[in-house]
This record gives C-alpha cells, sequence and structure tokens, in this order.
C-alpha cells in the first residue's frame, strides 16, 4: 500500500470495538474480497489490508501499541507472516498443494487469478465448513457431501436419446438469427444468440428421458479431505472441477470451501501461538510456586517466580501450535491474574497486619 489507511477503518469498526466485532468484521470482509471470488481490480491490494488489520487488532499488545503510537508502535512488535507487506495467497498454494494435490481433482489454493471459463463452464460451489480448535491445530480428515450438476449418465450430456441431433430450422445451424428491434431511433436489424439451439445450430431430435433433454442431472457427491495441522482461521480452499457440470457438455465449475474455526473456552490462538489466563492467588504471587496449566499438548506444570506481578505474562516455549509454513512450534503464553481476598477473617487480618508492620 502507497498509503497506510486507518486499520479499524480497513475493517469498518470504531476504535472500540471487541474482539468479537473485530473477527466478524474480518471473516466477512475477507469473504468478500478474497482474489479468488472477487475479480475487481483492487480485491487483492484490499484482501491485504484486511489479513494486515486483522493481525494488528486481533493481538493485544500490538493494538495497545498502534492505540498509543499509530503504525510505528504496530511495527514495533513486528508483522506477522500475514502482515507487514501483505498476506500473499499463493505463498500457501505450494504447502496445500502437498495436502489436497492430484487426488481431489487438482486442489489450488487461490492466487487471485482463475482459468478461463467457456460461456457453457457450470456454476462454482461455495460452503463453509466448520472445525473443532483442536482439529484446526493437529490438522483432520473429513468426508463432505453435497449435491452438483453433473453430465447425465445416459446421453453424455447431449440432452438428446440416443445422441441425435439435427440442424437447427430456426437458424438454419448458424446458432445466430437477425432480429428487428424498435428503438428510439427507428428499426434496427441486430444479429442475437438462437432461442431455440442456444447457439448450437443443432437441436436434439427426441430429448433424453434422464434429464429431459437438459444434458445434466442433479447428484450426491462424496469428497473426502485433509485439513493440514495449523490451518489459519478464514481460508478457502479450491478443487478444481468439483463445482456444476456446464451446459452441453461444458466444463465443471470449482468448489471452495471455507474453513471456520470454533473457538476454545480457554485458550486463544493467534498465528502459531496459543494465548491463555490463568488465575494466582496472593501468596502464590508473593513468594512463587507451581501450577499446572492446559496447553493443547496435554497438562504442562509451570513455575510461579516470586514477586509475580498482576498481568504478567509467561511464556511455555513451543507448547503452541504447529507452524503452518515451516518446520515446529509456536509457543503457549499466560497471563496470570491475582485473586485479591474480598473478605477475610479475624485470623487471616492479624496475618496481613503483621505483615504490614514487618513492612
Amino acid at each position: 500500500m502507497a498509503e497506510k489507511k486507518d486499520y479499524y477503518d480497513v475493517l469498518g469498526l470504531s476504535k472500540s470495538a471487541s474482539k468479537e466485532e473485530i473477527k466478524k468484521a474480518y471473516r466477512k470482509l475477507a469473504k468478500e474480497f478474497h482474489p479468488d471470488k472477487n475479480k475487481s481490480q483492487d480485491a487483492e491490494s484490499r484482501f491485504k489490508e484486511i489479513q494486515e488489520a486483522y493481525d494488528i487488532l486481533s493481538d493485544e499488545q500490538k493494538r495497545s501499541a498502534y492505540d498509543q503510537y499509530g503504525f510505528a508502535g504496530s511495527q514495533a512488535f513486528g508483522g506477522s507472516q500475514f502482515s507487514g507487506t501483505g498476506f500473499d495467497p499463493s505463498d500457501l498454494s505450494g504447502l496445500l498443494g502437498n495436502f489436497f494435490g492430484s487426488g481431489f481433482g487438482g486442489f489450488d489454493f487461490g492466487t487471485g487469478s482463475r482459468r478461463f471459463k467457456a460461456e457453457t463452464s457450470g456454476s462454482d460451489l461455495e460452503y463453509t465448513i466448520q472445525i473443532e480448535f483442536m482439529e484446526a491445530i493437529f490438522g483432520v480428515e473429513r468426508e463432505i457431501l453435497y449435491k452438483r450438476d453433473v453430465q447425465c449418465t445416459e446421453c453424455k450430456g447431449s440432452g438428446a436419446k440416443d445422441g441425435r441431433r439435427k440442424t437447427c430450422a430456426t437458424c438454419n445451424g448458424n446458432g445466430r438469427v437477425r432480429q428487428v428491434r424498435n428503438t428510439i431511433f427507428g428499426s434496427m436489424q441486430v444479429v442475437a444468440e438462437c432461442p431455440d439451439c442456444r447457439g448450437d445450430g443443432e437441436v436434439v431430435v427426441e430429448k433424453c428421458h434422464l434429464c429431459k433433454g437438459k444434458g445434466i442431472i442433479k447428484q450426491e457427491e462424496k469428497l473426502n479431505i485433509k485439513i493440514p495441522a495449523g490451518i489459519p482461521d478464514g481460508v478457502t480452499l479450491r478443487f478444481s472441477s468439483r463445482g456444476n457440470a456446464g451446459v452441453r457438455g461444458g466444463n465443471y465449475g470449482e468448489l471452495f470451501l471455507t474453513i471456520e474455526i470454533k473457538p476454545d473456552t480457554e485458550l486463544e490462538r493467534r498465528g502459531d501461538d496459543i494465548y491463555s489466563e490463568k488465575e494466582i492467588d496472593v501468596v502464590t504471587a508473593v513468594i512463587g510456586g507451581e501450577m499446572e496449566i492446559r496447553t493443547v499438548h496435554g497438562k504442562v506444570v509451570m513455575k510461579v517466580p516470586a514477586g509475580t506481578q498482576p498481568g504478567k505474562l509467561l511464556r511455555l516455549k513451543e507448547k503452541g501450535g504447529p507452524k503452518f509454513k515451516g518446520n515446529g512450534k509456536g509457543d503457549h503464553y499466560v497471563k496470570l491474574n491475582v485473586r485479591i481476598p474480598a473478605k477475610l477473617s479475624s485470623k487471616e487480618r492479624d496475618l496481613w497486619e503483621s505483615l504490614k508492620e514487618l513492612q
């Protein structure tokens, strides 16, 4: 981007927007401006702006720095793999291709350029798949069922019984007819597609009994997909020729599957890292101790250093999610909230008074 836009404006939000509002706005806009779905000239640049804005505003530290110091503050924490110079969907095509390759009709992650389609090509299909938080972390295999238009098995897409066709009498096989239309400038002759043969120049002798001459039928399809470990929320996967069949033997459209990840009740994912919060008592905060922490890899024991202050962030190295691009794992960060007792017994009060006198 030549000139940075305000991140809140990019997502259409106010500065008081909640995390949920930020996530909701991001999902809506990312889907709207995905280069594989939006063919406008500025779709790709808008998509990159949206990704960059979400990366900053969804991270508590980056957002705080941005609110105080603007773009310079947000860069102090470093860009993520989906921000900085902008997220390039083509970066993922090679990796995802290893998981979804030739076995499923030529999978290709969206790069903003879709193959040319003839006028008779079938329409695309779009679906959203919800997966669990842990499934996104470690990957999952799914079998999906969906309905689509396929080439008629009886007439092989011709629409004709026994494949018999004849020259269209309306256009004499030209596929085009001349029509006279009245306009404000008078009568004008125009050449248009033949309404009877739809430009084929031929019509069926007798319609196929199965597809009633359409050449396509509705059919339920099964598709096995492997969702790779560490896949980000909102990624749209593309499956070539898995959409609807085109009329008169035309090419098949594409199938687009958008991955939506359900939130976890305790864990929050930010890129490859995992964040959670843990409450500790004031005594543990003062003298230190140990506590059990739930991570995506199971429960681990974490040491709490003496003199821990409220809001302190501790790191569990390589206890986060697997890196989506490259090897290794992210980290798990635990924010410690110190629980201050609201009521004290007389004995407890005496002990606190004794501590006060020592100070």
